[in-house]
């Protein structure tokens, strides 16, 4: 009898239970909270005048999965970053729409920058200036340095812009290949991680090639040929044309020494056959003069640096 009694006990306990839990209305509410970040003048501006006309992203927010944890890395400044912004859109993007229309831009420009306040450094000394992932996203290193370069054209483009242009070469390689004649100018100049050696570190230019970096490989010799160019005043070229030229004792162009005429000029001659190589593809691939493109480059870098460009306003 007490166990019956106790096994009834048991059962409306638990049917209590049931009954008390059924009664609890469950919330439609989740317990998971989405962080949201409000949107500032700044972000309404970047909507305004890179996603809505270019679907372009900048993410100038410090994000843990956007920095490399191997570095040291600080955030972006906020200050430097619009400015930072303001020089990608006049001097690249709206570049490339002046020369080259603005189905091109669109379609082949980087979609995603990302910015840090620090450059990052090897272990060997060497400093990293920016990234790229799968041509699609650039990270921008040393934002916070921004009010230091600004003013100064060959320091801007060697810190920030020129890493741009040497990524977007690369973007569009990936739709249509450079022309493999490229190549076959100084074939056995690639020397592979050796270019940073003191070995190749001077000289290049009479190699044949436009920068150090460009001895690398092959489609790293390209990239630094286009984005070089059109970073480059004519006086800027022909410093580098000069640089190519080999010389006799009275730094006059070497002669034959039999006939008395120039003696050909093997590295200005290879500079030379790889532009007319360059600007024909952009030319003939996607009707781009890359002529076109320096002047609006550098006619826009110098209203940046003179100060007559507002790299501040939000309106």
């Amino acid at each position: 009898m007490k166990k019956n009694i106790l096994a009834l006990s048991l059962l409306a306990a638990v049917a209590a239970g049931f009954t008390a839990c059924s009664d609890d209305a469950l919330s439609s509410e989740s317990v998971i909270k989405s962080s949201k970040t409000a949107d500032t003048a700044f972000d309404k501006w970047l909507y305004k005048n890179f996603v809505v006309p270019y679907n372009i992203q900048i993410q100038w927010r410090y994000e843990d999965n956007e920095s490399d944890m191997s570095y040291y890395d600080v955030p972006a400044d906020s200050a430097q970053s619009v400015e930072l912004a303001h020089i990608i859109k006049y001097t690249c993007v709206e570049a490339y729409t002046e020369a080259a229309g603005i189905d091109f831009t669109r379609r082949y420009f980087p979609k995603l920058f990302s910015f840090l306040g620090e450059f990052e450094y090897e272990n060997s000394g060497s400093q990293k200036l920016g990234t790229a992932e799968g041509g699609k996203k650039i990270r921008l290193l040393g934002v916070n340095y921004i009010d230091k370069y600004k003013t100064n054209r060959p320091l801007l483009d060697e810190y920030f812009l020129k890493t741009i242009h040497h990524e977007f070469v690369h973007i569009v390689n990936q739709t249509k290949d450079y022309p493999r004649d490229f190549g076959k100018v100084t074939p056995n100049g690639y020397v592979n991680d050796s270019w940073s050696s003191d070995t190749y570190g001077e000289g290049f230019e009479k190699r044949g090639f436009v920068s150090a970096y460009s001895q690398k490989e092959e489609r790293e010799d390209f990239a630094e040929m286009v984005s070089t160019y059109i970073i480059s005043t004519p006086a800027q070229w022909n410093a580098i044309i000069k640089k190519a030229t080999l010389v006799d004792a009275n730094g006059d162009p070497i002669k034959d020494q039999e006939t008395g005429k120039p003696a050909p000029q093997p590295g200005v001659e290879a500079l030379e056959k790889k532009l007319e190589i360059c600007k024909r593809y952009y030319k003939e691939t996607f009707n781009v003069d890359l002529d076109k493109v320096r002047d609006a480059v550098i006619r826009r870098e110098n209203n940046v640096v003179s100060g007559s460009y507002n790299l501040t306003s939000l309106n």
